[in-house]
């Protein structure tokens, strides 16, 4: 058996099949029920059983998502996660994937194929006296459950397998780890098609019977807002809106948990956190691929990562190399289980320091160019409040050019003039602007198309 499901994990998912695990309790805060969840589930899934290939999952409702995953657990197709509800994004998909179903919402009239079946939300049975779900004899851990479709951080976009061990495995792990129980109540800021939303927002109440926000705020008046009106204990955002929150005073708050991810979290973001509510910010370190794979609080002096309990780690060549039950089955693997990534890390006592990744070196008439450097030699100027560096193809030929786009008060010539003295020559952005602000999608990443738009020559 795969070890991200334990036996008292098996339990645990029989339990929510069958309903008898959180029957009668809230999932949406002021909403839908877990029995409505179940519901829909075995509604889903006596609809898609007979479908040979993903469905597509096109609603951002918590409760759907979190139907889907039960029908996909008790049998039905697995799943396919988009990054995002666009057009021109569910059009891609399919020139990928070939889906032949999606899930969507009534409100919702997506762009498709005409060959495309579409299923809604909302005609699907959410209240019954006793749901009867299919409950299959036995769950196979290592069964394709979804497949997330990725934008990739270098532009590149990817589709990721995950199994039920994977996607179950860690939702198990992260509730006990994080102590989340049935008092929790979630907030996040970042959608559930994302994986760090999926798990946070949709498996972890799932399975540990704690009520989530319908909503996902991005503003910082409405995050703190949200925070206050549904008592929330737990909130799961990302760097960016950290960040917007340094003027949000939440000491008066319910909250006792903050966790990030989805990109690196700036310390003075961390700790101007935990000045204004008491609560320091925990990082997961992690991506889609891998999962979660180690922590650190600043609030309490940590500045190396922790890895998980179930999670091995050593480094090869200065990368961090992984064996864990969360890792995608489509990762290469060392004979001995081990994935190596893309991060460059130190190894300490205990845990590692990120120092980086590979796939930020770039190359500048022939010398090597490290992008995260670059990024971090900016970010240290007085005035940046935010900097983001890339590498991209020179018009004319001849190789790669720096560019990099500032946020904050300080402005370009300031930036030049300080980097001439920190930076060789060929590692000074040939490219520098300033923005009001760095395009983040929605997940809380850097949207590299915008930026690079913003970068042309």
């Amino acid at each position: 058996m795969n070890p991200g499901i334990t036996g008292q994990d098996r339990a645990c998912l029989d339990a929510l099949l069958t309903g008898s695990q959180h029957a009668g309790r809230e999932f949406i805060i002021g909403g839908a029920t877990h029995d409505d969840v179940l519901a829909m589930a075995a509604g889903l899934y006596r609809t898609t059983r007979e479908i040979n290939g993903p469905v597509c999952l096109c609603s951002d409702r918590r409760q759907v998502l979190a139907a889907a995953l039960l029908a996909s657990l008790m049998g039905g197709p697995p799943l396919l996660l988009p990054p995002s509800l666009a057009a021109h994004t569910l059009f891609r998909m399919h020139r990928e994937s070939n889906f032949s179903t999606i899930l969507t919402d009534a409100d919702k009239k997506p762009d498709l194929p005409a060959n495309v079946r579409i299923i809604r939300a909302d005609s699907l049975p959410t209240r019954a006296a006793e749901p009867k779900p299919a409950t299959p004899d036995s769950i196979d851990p290592d069964r394709k459950l979804l497949y997330i479709f990725t934008g990739g951080s270098t532009g590149r976009p990817k589709i990721w397998a995950k199994t039920a061990g994977n996607i179950f495995g860690e939702a198990l792990y992260l509730a006990r780890h994080f102590g989340i129980t049935e008092q929790d109540r979630i907030l996040a800021t970042v959608p559930p098609l994302h994986i760090y939303g999926l798990l946070f927002s949709v498996l972890l109440p799932l399975i540990t019977g704690a009520r989530v926000v319908a909503a996902t705020p991005v503003f910082p008046r409405e995050i703190g807002d949200a925070v206050q009106q549904h008592r929330a204990t737990m909130l799961a955002a990302v760097p960016a809106h950290y960040r917007v929150l340094r003027n949000t005073n939440l000491r008066d708050s319910s909250l006792r948990l903050a966790v990030s991810s989805a990109g690196p979290l700036a310390e003075k973001d961390s700790l101007t956190f935990y000045r204004n509510s008491g609560v320091g910010v925990i990082e997961v370190f992690g991506s889609t691929e891998t999962g979660g794979i180690a922590t650190r609080n600043r609030a309490l002096n940590e500045k190396i990562f922790t890895p998980f309990a179930p999670v091995d780690l050593q480094t090869r060549d200065n990368r961090l190399t992984v064996r864990s039950p969360f890792l995608s089955p489509d990762l290469p693997r060392t004979k001995d289980g081990f994935f190596i990534s893309a991060d460059r890390v130190e190894m300490r006592s205990g845990g590692f320091l990120p120092m980086g990744r590979t796939d930020t070196i770039a190359k500048v008439g022939g010398k090597r160019v490290d992008l995260e450097e670059i990024r971090e030699q900016i970010s240290r100027i007085t005035g940046v409040e935010e900097c983001v560096a890339l590498a991209f193809a020179d018009a004319g030929g001849r190789g790669e050019i720096i560019g990099a786009l500032i946020q904050g008060t300080a402005d370009v010539k300031t930036v030049k003039a300080v980097l001439t003295d920190r930076l060789e020559p060929h590692a000074r952005p040939k490219i520098l602007r300033h923005t009001d602000r760095i395009p983040i999608r929605a997940n809380g990443k850097y949207d590299r198309p915008a930026i690079l738009k913003l970068l042309q020559p």
